[in-house]
């Protein structure tokens, strides 16, 4: 009997069909686990990508004090016009710095609207409310007001170092529409102590100082008024 080599069928390159099922069992094993690694990268990849949300704050408006009596009414019409500061204070961000020079912002924690905005209108609203001006108004109005008064921004952020504070550096000036002259002038600078490390708390103490300026700036205004009694104008 003759007998015949069997033939048993094999990828090109492959020497024999023992050595084509190892290789192939191999490549199925690496194929699998890339599979798994893809899966598992897909995974991260859009667990980091999604995006954390923002949290935003806000500084409190002053009540209306109309129910308490204003005292003598000055015979003005106030215009309050812009804050001017730099570029990071006139940005949402919320900024903090060390004793030093550094200084950077929070990108989760957020103002509502740039600091310079909020606080011309916690201004704005506590001159208004005061009851002692015969009108205010926004500079953008087209009310013509026989005084403006506006300022810059210097600080108004966090600062850590031995301790932590909310800082508040802020300059307004009155300027009379009709001469031009710059007729008054206040500079306020406090470091408001923070609570704790909270973000919040340093907003909170923020809040404080921005309030406590702004009754500093009134009385202020007022001294100003009382010693140099305006001469009464029509209404305009």
């Amino acid at each position: 009997m003759i007998l015949f080599p069997q033939i048993i069928a094999s990828s090109p390159g492959c020497p024999s069909g023992m050595q084509c099922k190892s290789t192939c069992g191999r490549s199925r094993k690496w194929q699998a686990l890339l599979s798994v690694a893809a899966a598992v990268l897909s995974l991260l990849v859009v667990g980091c990508g999604a995006a954390r949300p923002a949290k935003y704050h806000q500084l409190t408006v002053p009540t209306d004090n109309a129910s308490d009596p204003p005292g003598d009414v000055f015979p003005v019409t106030i215009l309050m016009g812009p804050l001017m500061s730099s570029h990071l204070y006139r940005e949402d961000h919320i900024v903090y710095s060390s004793d030093g020079e550094n200084m950077g912002t929070y990108e989760y924690q957020r103002w509502a609207e740039p600091p310079t905005e909020m606080i011309q209108e916690v201004l704005f609203r506590a001159l208004r409310s005061s009851g002692r001006y015969r009108a205010v108004y926004a500079q953008r109005s087209s009310i013509r007001g026989d005084y403006l008064l506006h300022g810059h921004l210097y600080d108004f952020k966090e600062v850590t170092g031995s301790s932590m504070s909310a800082r508040l550096a802020l300059e307004l000036e009155l300027r009379d529409t009709k001469t031009g002259e710059t007729v008054w002038t206040h500079l306020y600078n406090h470091d408001e102590p923070v609570s704790s490390k909270a973000v919040s708390a340093v907003v909170a103490a923020l809040n404080r100082n921005v309030h406590r300026a702004t009754s500093e700036f009134a009385a202020s205004l007022i001294q100003y008024f009382s010693a140099h009694p305006p001469a009464a104008t029509p209404a305009q």
